[in-house]
């Protein structure tokens, strides 16, 4: 990769954990929006128009489109700064129209998926911008034999879980328990989930992608480059360009697997349980995934608090071995037989969602959670396992601030055989827990929300000697703000974002820091602007075959012109349409021309003359430049007898 200076680095990082989006983050007072619309208008192709999917607040459906993907009210406030417009791409064609012309008129462009972001950095700034939401772009193809499959990133985990349930009962996908979750975020992010002891991560099991870069150009794995690819699987892909989907590894299930959720209070000894589940979760059978849910309830009969742990898990395996093994490795939690439901992948889901295992499972298709609230979330990652005295402490607090929660996830199985460098996600071995901090309030105004923000700032900090140090660890895809900010793109950029970036990511900052240098703020991923006397002449590459064909599939034949810039290719306009016309069309026929198409061509050309084109259309699979040289190279003479 190169050393980059320090100089270079601090230039670039500005984008990359901070404003998680495209780098031309100028203000947008700098271009007004109508222009930017037309540029838009240019920029899209007549096939594909754009005009369907821009929205300004003029439209009577701006505030519709703007609300459908927020899920934190904290940021659907009469103060939060609403963008000047939203793109809703329904084609690859308009979200490389969107990054042209935000790079052009130096507009802040936000990526949103899902709008699970629960700072709302997909679809809130300070300064002017605008939306490029991709809700619309949510096709799941999935290929049985091959046991893999494209998700946009427009499409929920719901939607995924449901379509490879139509194909299998004995396939899944490890990611995340909520539903309405955009795989966009959710993956570029790193992506957790029940299974992740036997599978490890979301970002684990994906193998290519495809994504528009900086300069509008369609990329692959193998176009983009590994180091891309390993950046946009864990380490924020609307840093690095706009993800377009992503291929992952389907995983094996069995047909049953068996879930429960079991509550002890202190009166019921929740201390001890709590005690011992710290030391069996992270290392039982690594198809036992056991989350540790801690709140405040009353007692019963007064308003005495106390805590309750809860006990969620999911097991891939019948409910008679699951109780067999708790009861060997965890016999403190007293799991019943009646405790456990025996249900499908799917109905997990289901339970794991808080719907009723028998509810129809379509309902996983609904892309509106079930309630959207105010929030606040933090994290931690726990190396040590904590005393009972500890323990003990850890329910006062929660107790005096009341309204507040933890989820404890055991980590350990594949977690921790995965090397921390395998993608930028750096939380692996050593970790026996990670702690999700939560505040929820349905009341609005900033008084209240100052609140309920403070308690979870208050446990954080209560939670200090307990969790990971120097640095303290957080996960990428649970955004706190708390960590720090970076609102400078200069001198002080890498210094004030290195100090949350490590946070997240550990040693791999400085990698994902030098990709964002390299490939994208230093232009060194093409050939940006081409001129017509910079085109390659030649024999093409087959790395070069393998970007036309790509362009293809998702433009269509036609505007070759256009294909140097989109595919990243150095050839003009004419080279690229004879390449697909004459070498790359799939329909062409291969194989020397038989006598019948001969006698055609004799035939045709008495009454066309040399209009290869007009011939090639009566020969299927023929083209025009293979019949001219046909004819020029094997029976000129047969012609001129024929025309004597």
């Amino acid at each position: 990769m190169g050393v980059l200076s320090p100089h270079r680095i601090q230039l670039s990082f500005f984008s990359i954990v901070v404003l998680l989006s495209i780098p031309w983050s100028a203000s947008a007072a700098n271009s007004a929006p109508n222009t930017f619309v037309q540029c838009l208008l240019n920029n899209s192709e007549p096939s594909y128009p754009i005009t369907s999917a821009i929205f300004t607040p003029n439209n009577s459906l701006f505030s519709s489109v703007l609300e459908a993907y927020i899920r934190n009210l904290r940021f659907n406030t009469s103060t939060t700064r609403k963008p000047f417009l939203i793109v809703t791409p329904s084609h690859v064609s308009h979200v490389q129209a969107a990054i042209v012309c935000a790079k052009k008129h130096k507009l802040l462009m936000k990526i949103r998926s899902g709008g699970h972001d629960y700072e709302g950095l997909s679809y809130v700034a300070s300064q002017p911008l605008f939306i490029l939401d991709m809700f619309n772009l949510r096709s799941i193809e999935i290929d049985m034999k091959t046991e893999t499959a494209w998700v946009e990133a427009g499409a929920t985990l719901g939607e995924v879980y449901y379509r490879i349930a139509e194909k299998s009962k004995i396939h899944a996908f490890p990611a995340g328990v909520c539903p309405t979750v955009g795989v966009g975020g959710h993956i570029s992010g790193g992506g957790y989930g029940n299974m992740m002891r036997k599978y490890g991560l979301s970002v684990d099991n994906v193998i290519d992608a495809l994504m528009v870069d900086v300069q509008g150009r369609l990329l692959d794995r193998k176009s983009m480059g590994e180091d891309l690819f390993w950046a946009i699987t864990g380490g924020g892909g609307a840093s690095f360009g706009v993800v377009l989907a992503y291929k992952i590894k389907l995983v094996r299930v069995p047909e049953t697997v068996t879930v429960f959720r079991v509550p002890k209070t202190l009166e019921q000894n929740a201390t001890d349980i709590v005690y011992n589940w710290q030391h069996v979760a992270p290392t039982i059978n690594n198809n036992l995934f056991i989350r540790l849910v801690l709140n405040v309830v009353n007692v019963t009969q007064n308003e005495t608090k106390t805590i309750r742990a809860t006990f969620v898990a999911l097991f891939l395996g019948d409910s008679k071995s699951l109780v067999s093994l708790l009861n060997d490795k965890f016999p403190q939690l007293g799991l019943k037989q009646s405790d456990c439901i025996e249900t499908s992948w799917l109905g997990s889901v289901l339970f794991w969602t808080n719907i009723n295992i028998t509810a129809p499972v379509e309902v996983l298709l609904n892309r509106q959670p079930q309630s959207v609230n105010y929030l606040k979330r933090k994290s931690d990652y726990v190396k040590k396992s904590i005393s009972k005295e500890g323990l003990e402490g850890i329910w006062r607090k929660m107790i005096e601030l009341v309204d507040t929660s933890l989820n404890f996830n055991p980590y350990g199985g594949r977690m921790a055989e995965i090397p921390s460098t395998t993608s930028p996600f750096p939380h692996r071995a050593g970790n026996l827990w990670k702690i999700q901090y939560l505040a929820n309030w349905n009341k609005p105004g900033k008084e209240v929300a100052d609140h309920y923000i403070n308690l979870t700032r208050k446990l954080h900090k209560y939670m200090t000697p307990f969790v990971s140090k120097n640095p303290r660890g957080a996960f990428f895809n649970y955004r706190d703000l708390d960590l720090g900010s970076n609102n400078y793109n200069g001198k002080n950029s890498y210094a004030k974002g290195r100090v949350y970036g490590v946070k997240y990511f550990k040693d791999n900052f400085n990698k994902l820091v030098q990709i964002k240098t390299k490939e994208v703020m230093a232009g060194n991923m093409g050939w940006g602007v081409i001129e017509e006397e910079g085109w390659r002449k030649g024999p093409w590459t087959s790395e070069e075959d393998r970007l036309l064909i790509l362009y293809v599939k998702f433009h269509g034949e036609g505007r070759w012109n256009s294909a140097a810039r989109l595919a990243g290719l150095k050839r003009n306009g004419k080279s690229c349409r004879l390449r697909w016309v004459n070498y790359l069309r799939p329909d062409l026929e291969k194989g020397q021309i038989t006598p019948q198409e001969e006698s055609i061509i004799l035939e045709l050309h008495a009454r066309w003359g040399n209009r290869w084109s007009t011939i090639a259309r009566s020969l299927p699979g023929r083209t025009d430049n293979e019949i001219k040289n046909y004819c020029r190279t094997h029976f000129k003479k047969k012609i001129r007898a024929h025309f004597s």
